[in-house]
């Protein structure tokens, strides 16, 4: 198992989410992706991207404007 970590923050929309969607392809099955970011739109869009492709939305933590969400492949 592995983790990805892809950090998207001052990005907005649609780069997180296509960040997101090209760690998941390179991602195995099992593996942690992990999205930093401080976009509003995008900590929403995120988890519902993820849902919508099957994957495992392990945990949402925000501190101080900047998130971080983790997604199990």
């Amino acid at each position: 198992m592995a983790e990805i970590y892809v950090d998207v923050r001052g990005e907005t929309c649609p780069v997180p989410l296509v960040e997101m969607r090209k760690a998941v392809k390179k991602a195995q099955p099992g593996d942690i992706i992990e999205i930093t970011g401080n976009n509003v739109a995008s900590k929403k869009e995120i988890p519902m991207a993820a849902d919508a492709l099957s994957l495992a939305v392990i945990s949402i933590d925000e501190q101080d404007g900047t998130w971080i969400i983790k997604i199990k492949k």
